[in-house]
C-alpha cells in the first residue's frame, strides 16, 4: 500500500539544514528561541544598555538562517532571540544584541527598511530593554529587604527594590522591582503572579514600569507581535525632560496642592534616582504671588544624570515657616519628576 509521507516546508528544511551545517546553538525556553548570550568563543564583557535593537515585520515563516546571518553582517553577534509560539512559527519580531552601541546604532543604519520576499520591509529599532516591573497588591507593612528575599527565590536578576509603603484603609503596599537585563525581567513577568501564589500563597499583580496606572495582570505574555515598544516613560525622561504645567496654567488652577506627611517624595526621588545611578537632585525653587492668596511656585529639579532639567509650577497654601514652605515646593517637584517617570507613589492626601 502506498504511504505518502508530509514534508516539510522548502523553508522549514533549509532551516534545519543551516543548524547541522554550521556551528549554531539554539535554546528555546519560554516563547522564545535564543541563540548565544553569549556565543561560544566571545571575547569581553556583557554588553550595557544600548547594544540591543527591536526587529519586527518578520514574516512569520522566516528563521535564524536567514535573520542570524544577516545581522551578523554589520558585526557579530552577542545574542539573538527570535520570538516563537506553539504552532513553531516565529512571532513577527526578534531581538539583536551587540556588543557595543556603535554597532548596534550601525544596524539600525544598515537594516532598518531592509527589503525580504514579498516586498516586506524589515522595521529596525533600538530596543528600550525595559527592565523594570511593578509589583501590586503586596501585603501591607512588607519590607523592602523582605520582598528583595522573595523575589530572588522565583526570579534571577533582581537588582533593587523600592515599596511604596501602604495608604490609609489598608490599602496594599506596591513595588518597583529592577532586574539585570531586559531579559531577566521578562522572564520574571512570565512567572512572578504563579510562583507567589505558589510559594508564598499571596496574590499580586505584575505589569511592565509604564505611563499606564492600570494594573496588568500578567499569566501570559501580551506583547503584540508587531508593536514597536516606543521608550518607556523613563526612557522618554532621558531624552527629553518635559515641563509639566506653566506658570500660567497653574495660576488659573483653582485647586492648590495638599500634602501629606506619610510619604515623601523627595526621599522617594532620590531613592530613585541611586537606584537608577543619577546622582542626587537639585532643586531651586522659586515664589510668586498669586491673586487669590495663594503662593504659586516654580521649580527646576536637575538631575545630574539627566540632559535637561524638569521644570514646573504649582499652587501652595502659604506657611508661617520658610522652612515648612520650602519642603512643601520640593515636595511638589519631587512628586511630579516621578510621574514623569511613571513612578506616581500617590503621595497626595485622598488618593
Amino acid at each position: 500500500r502506498h504511504v505518502q509521507h508530509k514534508t516539510k516546508p522548502p523553508l522549514r528544511r533549509s532551516f534545519e539544514d543551516w543548524l547541522e551545517t554550521t556551528s549554531i546553538t539554539l535554546t528555546q525556553v519560554n516563547g522564545q528561541r535564543k541563540y548565544g548570550g553569549p556565543p561560544t568563543g566571545w571575547i569581553g564583557p556583557a554588553p550595557g544598555p544600548g547594544c540591543e535593537v527591536f526587529i519586527c515585520c518578520i514574516p512569520r515563516n522566516m528563521f535564524e538562517d536567514c535573520l542570524i546571518p544577516l545581522f551578523q553582517i554589520v558585526a557579530p553577534l552577542y545574542e539573538f532571540r527570535l520570538m516563537m509560539n506553539i504552532s513553531g512559527q516565529n512571532r513577527g519580531f526578534a531581538y539583536a544584541k551587540y556588543g557595543r552601541t556603535m554597532d548596534a546604532e550601525a544596524a539600525i543604519r544598515a537594516l532598518h527598511l531592509h527589503p525580504l520576499q514579498g516586498g516586506v520591509r524589515l522595521v529596525v529599532r533600538l530596543s528600550t530593554e525595559k527592565r523594570q516591573l511593578c509589583l501590586g497588591e503586596l501585603p501591607a507593612g512588607v519590607s523592602e529587604e523582605a520582598l528583595l528575599n522573595m523575589l530572588r527565590v522565583v526570579s534571577d536578576g533582581v537588582t533593587g527594590v523600592i515599596v511604596r509603603e501602604a495608604g490609609p484603609r489598608g490599602r496594599a503596599a506596591s513595588a518597583l522591582v529592577l532586574y539585570s537585563s531586559h531579559y531577566t525581567a521578562s522572564m520574571a513577568l512570565k512567572v512572578l503572579v504563579q510562583a507567589f501564589k505558589k510559594q508564598f500563597g499571596i496574590f499580586i499583580t505584575v505589569h511592565w514600569l509604564s505611563g499606564s496606572s492600570k494594573p496588568r495582570h500578567y499569566e501570559r505574555e501580551e506583547v503584540g507581535a508587531l508593536a514597536y515598544p516606543g521608550p518607556t516613560p523613563v526612557g522618554q525622561a532621558l531624552l527629553t525632560p518635559t515641563c509639566f504645567q506653566s506658570v500660567r496654567a497653574a495660576s488659573h488652577d483653582p485647586h492648590p496642592q495638599h500634602f501629606s506627611r506619610s510619604c515623601n517624595a523627595v526621599g522617594c526621588l532620590r531613592r530613585v534616582c541611586e537606584l537608577y545611578g543619577f546622582g542626587v537632585p537639585l532643586y531651586d525653587v522659586r515664589y510668586h504671588t498669586n491673586t487669590n492668596g495663594f503662593l504659586c511656585v516654580t521649580y527646576s529639579v536637575l538631575v545630574p544624570g539627566l540632559p535637561k532639567p524638569f521644570c514646573g509650577a504649582a499652587k501652595v497654601f502659604p506657611c508661617p515657616s520658610t522652612n515648612t514652605m520650602k519642603d512643601e515646593a520640593h515636595h511638589i517637584a519631587a512628586k511630579q519628576v516621578l510621574k514623569a517617570m511613571a513612578l506616581d507613589c500617590s503621595l497626595t492626601n485622598g488618593t
